[in-house]
């Protein structure tokens, strides 16, 4: 099993678990496509697009159940990024937890992402 990764404000992930369905942020819905990471890449994004915020959650969903709307293409520094180009639905997402801020204003990620 291949995970994705999805860093989301916790409000916004609270209205997708009313809805049933996660249709993506702002920057997904001008791009056309749900933004995700790999477990190595989730660091980095945090780290880019959500310094300091500490409402945030990490959204874990399984990549082979999103089928061919999952496509991995280039982006930052050359790298694949998974990109879904449809809606997330709550079936797929295998947990969703906090993703708080650490004493040093970094992002503490689960033992489990790498």
């Amino acid at each position: 099993m291949t995970t994705v990764y999805k860093i989301v404000a916790a409000d916004l992930w609270q209205a997708a678990e009313v809805s049933g369905v996660f249709a993506g942020a702002g920057i997904d819905l001008n791009d056309g496509f749900i933004h995700l990471s790999t477990g190595p890449q989730a660091r980095r994004t945090a780290k880019l697009y959500f310094e300091g915020r500490a409402d945030l959650v990490l959204v874990a969903a399984d990549g082979p159940s999103l089928g061919e709307a999952l496509k991995y293409e280039p982006s930052r520094d050359g790298d694949l990024f998974p990109h879904l180009y449809g809606s997330l639905p709550l079936t797929a997402v295998l947990s969703v937890r906090p993703l708080p801020l650490g004493p040093d204003g970094n992002h503490v990620f689960p033992h489990d992402v790498d």
